[in-house]
């Protein structure tokens, strides 16, 4: 396995570290706040998931990694998608707020993507991500035993 997969995936995990200290450390949050540079992180995490699942395709990874490894980068893309999908339907919803069927589904639409942001997409990166580094330690178990 080359360095540039092993890299771009504990950089992810790095991102994804930043993400959490910028939402929940408030001296973290201090620093972004009120700029532009608060969505920076978010999209490194995004591009280095894109990075991934590249990588992952690149150099023919197979078995339980390669799932491991592509739950990983899915999950980092799909975050900023369906945060992105859910500003746009609350956003449709505020526009539609006269026609109340479609106002009422907007809402349940960006509501869906607001839950699979926060709660399915970060579980699913650390799932994926401890998985693959306990790959990562077997895989170098055997390469130490051979």
């Amino acid at each position: 396995m080359k360095k540039s997969l092993i890299i771009t995936f504990y950089t992810l995990i790095l991102f994804f570290l930043l993400i959490l200290g910028e939402i929940f450390v408030e001296e973290i949050g201090k620093l972004f706040k009120g700029s532009l540079f608060f969505l920076l992180p978010f999209v490194i995490f995004s591009l280095l998931g894109v990075l991934l699942i590249f990588l992952v395709l690149k150099q023919n990874i197979k078995g339980a990694l390669k799932k491991y490894l592509s739950l990983t980068g899915v999950s980092a893309i799909s975050f900023f998608i369906f945060v992105f999908l859910h500003n746009v339907f609350y956003g449709l919803a505020e526009i539609s707020s006269n026609i109340i069927l479609l106002k009422n589904l907007m809402e349940v639409l960006h509501v869906i993507f607001f839950i699979i942001a926060i709660f399915i997409c970060p579980l699913g990166f650390l799932i994926g991500s401890i998985n693959s580094i306990i790959v990562f330690i077997k895989n170098r178990k055997k390469d130490i035993i051979l």
